[in-house]
């Protein structure tokens, strides 16, 4: 399995064996290693953002991270979204 990605704090035979056992997994396993991961990194950004703007509240943190990963301009509409929906409660 070819990887585009270089890994700099990693030794070849580790990054080698890496790929190996990830490819002896399921389809299944892998797609669940995947969410697992990117919800980890989700919710690595979110503290980040609430530890670098502790006076933001979770709807403007939710914004926030928004931005960093879809730009501005989706931002802006998920902002618009979120408001509404804190104003009418639960």
């Amino acid at each position: 399995m070819l990887c585009s990605v270089i890994v700099q704090d990693t030794s070849p035979e580790a990054q080698r064996r890496y790929y190996e056992l990830l490819g002896q997994l399921s389809p299944e396993q892998r797609l669940a290693r995947a969410a697992r991961l990117s919800h980890a990194t989700r919710e690595l950004a979110l503290a980040g953002i609430r530890q670098q703007q502790p006076q933001l509240d979770e709807t403007e943190v939710k914004i926030a991270l928004a931005e960093r990963l879809y730009g501005r301009g989706t931002a802006d509409r998920i902002a618009r979204r979120l408001r509404a929906d804190s104003r009418r409660g639960p």
